[in-house]
Parts: structure tokens; sequence; C-alpha cells
């Protein structure tokens, strides 16, 4: 980072803690982060009596009184929660981490107070059905029981009708509370950090392809791509908002790369207009109260909204805490994001299109970091045939990642030690140089 960032960072902790707005583990030299590779093995990796459940069906059904059941066919009985959730109105059943094993289509049709719902990671160890509902109703019952003729388990989801007080009263109580998250590390590298976050994951699939390709699948392998690139360079320190299938709040993802006091967070993304086809191209996004047009607006709208897709409360993130923190920093830190934006266009421009405006400006929530340089790339358009052919194509990855990866290292590159920036010499190791956690492996 340019040799100013650190010290007002520093500056605008050291005031934050004094002010109490600000907790005094997150201003220490070893801020703890969750490593998520190490909060549980892949399931594939574990014991038979340990991997996950697994859904194999589920169906719509009528349930007494008018209302409306959603069973799902599990290999075995699982702990189920359910709550529901305002504006707009949903259901909300967790559980613990299901393998899902669904037909493409389900979920995708209306019946009864189902209008559609979705299923996925939530986070570590827990999954999620989010039911969105085609008036207010709330959960009268889940159940799970077994069927006699296969010894399988029935997860049986009930919705009864109810009115808009009712509704609003159920929706008031609180949300299960969310397991504890992992023990901390401390880190011991002196190099920058870059925290590479996958947009969407788990129970949010982001935009989805005419073919059925998922934004979160094609976002997730470029962002590996980038996170193997740049620890073959060795210059880099680079950590994931996920490691895998799995849903992070936008609020989370900032958080993140703050308490890992990140030196650049890049959030990589895909979008989609299926109104308009002929659309093709990136663009770069840099954080702004303003849009830079109506479009961008519509897209930051849009990218926004996740957390509520995913049956997640919408809370500040951690940008909005202090008007302390963005007077001294905010203007800054959006002049880096602006000065990285403008390396990584020139790079990316000569390998890949561009859209009309290369670079713009919007008000996504995941930029909103006051001391740490955002950007968020959008590396095409789904709905368009030429950008998702070029998007799945593991040569078109290879050569932009490749371009990412260089305007990365050359943003560094003036405040590296010239032999680390040679890449002959391995950083110096020491307490005084600790600056954030180990990096997270994909």
């Amino acid at each position: 980072m340019p040799t100013r960032a650190r010290p007002i960072r520093l500056l605008v902790r050291a005031a934050l803690l004094a002010a109490g707005l600000l907790a005094p583990a997150a201003v220490g030299a070893n801020p703890a982060v969750p490593d998520r590779a190490a909060v549980e093995r892949p399931a594939a990796d574990r014991p038979a009596a340990e991997r996950p459940a697994v859904a194999i069906a589920a169906e719509i059904s009528a349930a007494p009184e008018g209302g409306t059941r959603l069973t799902v066919v599990l290999s075995r009985p699982v702990e189920a929660r359910a709550f529901v959730m305002e504006r707009p109105d949903r259901a909300i059943v967790d559980l613990p981490e299901v393998n899902f094993q669904l037909p493409p289509e389900a979920g995708r049709k209306r019946d009864g107070l189902v209008a559609s719902y979705r299923y996925g990671l939530f986070a570590p160890g827990r999954s999620r059905i989010v039911i969105d509902l085609a008036q207010t109703a709330t959960v009268a019952r889940v159940a799970t029981s077994t069927r006699p003729r296969d010894g399988a388990t029935l997860l049986t989801i009930d919705l009864a009708r109810s009115d808009r007080e009712v509704f609003r009263r159920a929706a008031q109580a609180p949300e299960p509370a969310r397991p504890a998250g992992p023990p901390a590390r401390e880190g011991v590298d002196s190099r920058p950090l870059v925290i590479v976050d996958a947009g969407h994951g788990g129970i949010d699939p982001g935009a989805i392809a005419g073919t059925g390709v998922y934004e979160k699948d094609i976002v997730f392998g470029v962002a590996q791509r980038l996170v193997q690139r740049l620890e073959a360079g060795g210059r880099i320190r680079v950590q994931m908002t996920r490691d895998r299938d799995v849903f992070v709040p936008l609020a989370e993802r900032v958080r993140i790369a703050r308490d890992a006091r990140a030196d650049l967070f890049v959030s990589i993304h895909a979008d989609s207009i299926s109104a308009a086809p002929q659309v093709r191209g990136a663009t770069i996004y840099t954080g702004s109260e303003k849009a830079t047009d109506a479009e961008s607006a519509r897209l930051a709208d849009r990218e926004n909204k996740a957390d509520a897709a995913a049956g997640a409360d919408q809370g500040d993130g951690p940008g909005d805490v202090a008007d302390i923190l963005q007077e001294l920093t905010l203007r800054e830190t959006r002049g880096f994001s602006a000065r990285f934006a403008k390396g990584l266009l020139t790079r990316l421009s000569g390998v890949m299109e561009m859209s009309v405006k290369p670079h713009r400006e919007a008000g996504f929530r995941v930029l909103r970091s006051p001391d740490v340089p955002s950007v968020l790339v959008e590396l095409g358009y789904l709905s368009s045939k030429r950008d998702l052919d070029l998007l799945l194509s593991d040569e078109w990855r290879a050569t932009v990642t490749g371009q990412m990866a260089e305007a990365i290292e050359a943003f560094f590159a003036a405040r590296l030690p010239p032999a680390i920036a040679r890449g002959t010499e391995a950083p110096r190791i020491g307490k005084a140089a600790q600056i954030g956690p180990a990096p997270v492996s994909p």
C-alpha cells in the first residue's frame, strides 16, 4: 500500500479505541480472523459417520387448514430450527450441513404459500432453506419422521396462513444463535495482504445463466485461479472471504478485510442482463455514495440485496461505524482504490473485452471499508453467450487472472523491499512485522 495509508489507519484505530467505538481486540498487532479452511474438513475427507446428511428429493403439498407443506427427503435425521423474516417475507429453516442433491428445477415453481425456495450452505457446518412466501405465513411445524418403506428421513415444514400482525410478531422473534467461530490464528508475514472475495456463495447463487450455470461457481473458480497465481508469485499474501461454496454476509466480507488489516480487497462478480444479450464486457467498480450512472446504481442495489436473498439481516457494514473514521481515511482510501482500478484496467483491457464505461463508481456494500482500498470486478455478462463461453474457459481464466495478479503486484511494488519485489528473498518474519493472519489456501 502507498506509504501514507498505514499510518493513517493506525491513527484512525487509535482514535476509535479512545472513543470507545472499536473493540480493543480489533486494534492489536494480530487481529483475530477466522480461518475458514480450518473450520472443518471437506465432506469427502471426513469419516462416513461425520459426513453431512444428503437431501435427495423435495415436494410441496397441501397442509391442514389451507396451509402448505414442504417435505425434504434426507438420508438421516437432522435437527432443524425455523423462523420468519419480513421485507421480503420469508420462512427460514436452519440445518446442520446438508449435501443438497435435488433436481435443478427444485424450488422454482410457485405452489400454495410457497412462491419459491432455495437452499445451500449458509456457513461452515450450517445449511439453510429459504422459502419465499406468496403471502404472510408462519411456520406451524418442523418435524422429522422415518419413511417405513426405505428408512429415509422426512423433514416436514408446515406453513400456516396468518395475517400481517401475527406474521410481524413472529418475525420479531430472535433468529437462532449462530455457532461460535474457530480459534484465532496469529500471522507472522510482512508481505502485503490481499483479500480475494468470490461473490455470492452457498444459498445465494447470484446471477444464473440461461444454461443454468451459477455466478457463484464461475467467480469462485476465477478467484481460486487468482489466489494460486498470487501465491506462486510469492510477493503477496492472500486470503479468500470464502474457500468453498458457502454464504458469507456482505458486512462480514468487509469485516474480514478490516480485521485482517488487509492492504487491498478485490471482489469478483459476473453480471447478467437477460433483456440485452448483446451487452458484454468487464467493468471495474470503486465505491461512492453517488453512482456513475443509473445502470451502476441498479447493479449495486441488486448486489446489496444478497443478504436478504439468503435470509440474513442487512445490517450496516463496518464502514458505517463512525464519522471520525470516514473523515480521516475514506477520501484517501478511495484515491488508492481508484489508482489500483486504473492499473487493473490498463492490464485487463489488453486481454479481454471491456464494457463501454470500464471504470465506474457505485454504492456497493462490499466496497465500504474506509481503510482498505477496494474494487469490485464484474468479469462479464452471463447473459452474453460469448462472455459466458470465455468465463468458462480455463485458458481465458489463466490469462485474465495472470493480468490481475500483475496489476496487484505492481500496485504494491513501490513499498516492497527490492529483494522481495524481485522474488529473490523470502520476507523477514518477526513480531514487529506481524500485520495479519496467515493466508487461507483454497
